[in-house]
């Protein structure tokens, strides 16, 4: 069986609170080739590491993010000493350490996210991921060359086709819609295909038997036997 990358899940999700420099840094102490993170913007203009629209469930504050400045945010605590951090401060701790996956949550960041990733100097690989696939479209007019992964939630029989419209290398499914026919279209198609977000160590080994490409994990430490 060939090597299935290990990706932490908004870091290592499982282990600190998600999307902070402690989830980040446990994910590369446990050795995975990727973390995964959200990117969100404030109202002035910053990216940040987060998933929901506001910030009411992983911290003390209140509010959306798009209407609330940095300064607000950084108010507010995500847990164990945690704040919400910026992209820049992700890509500061990751680099020369792991591999990053941006999933762009909002339309019209891919720009500023490719430009951020760059003047930033990072070095290792980088996959733009997104459920809006237009964003995609957006990131390789950036960089022609980079590494894009086309999220879906829905799967039809088009589905294939469209990750090749929108120029995806990657494409991510969830773990419990994947199928021996499903990931063997894909990967016809030449396309690599993670999986997410699979977390019991039955779901995970469903995911090997797969032959996918990568796993998704808030526990990326229980992705073995491969």
């Amino acid at each position: 069986m060939p090597q299935v990358l290990r990706i932490g899940h908004r870091g290592a999700a499982g282990h600190a609170p998600e999307n902070t420099l402690a989830a980040i840094q446990k994910g590369i102490t446990l050795g995975v080739d990727f973390v995964e993170i959200d990117v969100r913007r404030t109202k002035d203009g910053v990216l940040v590491a987060l998933h929901d629209r506001t910030v009411n469930r992983t911290t003390d504050g209140k509010g959306s993010i798009d209407r609330l400045s940095l300064q607000d945010v950084k108010q507010f605590k995500a847990g164990d000493g945690e704040h919400i951090p910026t992209l820049e401060e992700v890509l500061k701790v990751a680099a020369g350490k792991t591999g990053l996956m941006l999933e762009l949550k909002i339309r019209g960041a891919a720009q500023q996210t490719v430009e951020a990733v760059r003047n930033a100097g990072f070095r290792n690989p980088v996959i733009y991921a997104s459920f809006l696939h237009d964003e995609l479209t957006h990131v390789r007019m950036v960089d022609p060359e980079a590494s894009l992964m086309a999220l879906f939630g829905v799967l039809s029989r088009a589905s294939v086709a469209r990750a090749i419209r929108y120029g995806a290398s990657h494409v991510g499914i969830r773990q419990r819609k994947a199928t021996d026919p499903l990931v063997n279209s894909f990967h016809r198609a030449g396309l690599l295909v993670f999986v997410y977000t699979a977390d019991a160590p039955t779901e995970i080994q469903h995911a090997l038997s797969l032959n996918v490409d990568g796993v998704i994990s808030n526990y990326p430490e229980r992705i073995t036997g491969q």
